[in-house]
């Protein structure tokens, strides 16, 4: 069972990971320097796991890293690919790929929050296509200036994290269904009852 405690390891390994996100932005931006925009966006993806690690193996599981560890994760892959999107450095497809999805997957855990004041839980495939796709957009800022191993890198781990992130949204919507099937039939017994 999650603790309520908001000062662990893991918390501030996310919080930092938060504060990754506008250096990233910066680099991209201000100091046009997409390179080093991937290389730093490697280091918040290789910092995902090892959050989720200690606080697995220090007993830290808390609610606030169950807030932070996605929220870093959404915050960095959305900003990545945007800034990506808007300096050429994704290929559109891939980029519109991810961001749709993102959008509905937003969307059906906000519908869940509001009509069954649920949450959607983590599926340790949606962890691993998220680190694919960590990885692939990495290389892609690696590889602006043609370096050819990484754009292979990059479509390597990228079309499997595409059809991974596509797939495991589709169990998403599964898990959503239930928990409002199982919210309404609730209701509905107390009602009855």
């Amino acid at each position: 069972m999650p603790e309520s405690r908001v000062l662990t390891v893991p918390n501030v390994i996310s919080l930092l990971r938060l504060g990754l996100v506008p250096v990233f932005l910066w680099l991209v931006f201000g100091a046009n320097n997409p390179v080093g925009a991937g290389w730093m966006l490697g280091l918040i993806g290789a910092t995902d796991w090892i959050d989720g690690y200690l606080a697995r193996r220090l007993g830290q599981v808390s609610k606030v890293g169950e807030f932070l560890d996605p929220l870093a994760d959404r915050l960095a892959v959305a900003a990545a690919v945007i800034a990506g999107l808007v300096e050429g450095v994704l290929p559109g497809w891939f980029a519109w790929a991810i961001i749709v999805r993102e959008v509905l997957i937003a969307s059906g855990a906000l519908f869940v929050g509001v009509k069954a004041g649920a949450k959607l839980e983590v599926r340790r495939l949606g962890k691993a296509a998220t680190l694919l796709l960590y990885v692939s957009i990495a290389w892609f800022y690696v590889s602006v200036h043609d370096f050819r191993p990484g754009l292979v890198a990059a479509y390597v781990t990228g079309l499997p994290g595409i059809v991974a992130y596509y797939v495991v949204g589709y169990q998403y919507y599964g898990d959503a269904r239930a928990i409002v099937s199982e919210t309404a039939r609730n209701d509905a017994e107390k009602v009855d009852g």
